[in-house]
């Protein structure tokens, strides 16, 4: 092959390695822009189940506490009215004692 084909010949050779060259670098700036919305999009949707997740576990919560609660005011509730019924019961007993107390010290001074 004479000497201007040569040059021409690896002057179309480098010209196609440039050409393969840039291709290959666009492709890899795609795929690595391609690759970080991925990991956005990930890091999103992990966030958002993340939120979720830790909504559930409140809610959770506050039905627990919410039940706890109820039942304490339940048992005040009962507790209340069985020392309000054994008031009731001794209210009789109260009186005659206040009035007997009340007579001793009557008799007392006369």
């Amino acid at each position: 092959m004479p000497r201007p084909e040569v040059l021409e010949s690896i002057k179309a050779a480098e010209s196609d390695a440039e050409e393969r060259v840039a291709a290959a670098r666009e492709e890899a700036e795609e795929i690595l822009a391609q690759a970080r919305r991925d990991a956005e999009e990930i890091v999103s949707e992990a966030e958002s189940e993340a939120r979720a997740h830790r909504e559930e576990e409140l809610e959770a919560a506050r039905e627990a506490v919410e039940a706890e609660r109820e039942e304490i005011l339940e048992a005040g509730a009962e507790e209340r009215e069985q020392l309000k019924a054994d008031a009731e019961a001794h209210v009789e007993d109260a009186v005659d004692l206040a009035l007997e107390r009340f007579t001793e010290a009557v008799h007392a001074q006369t």
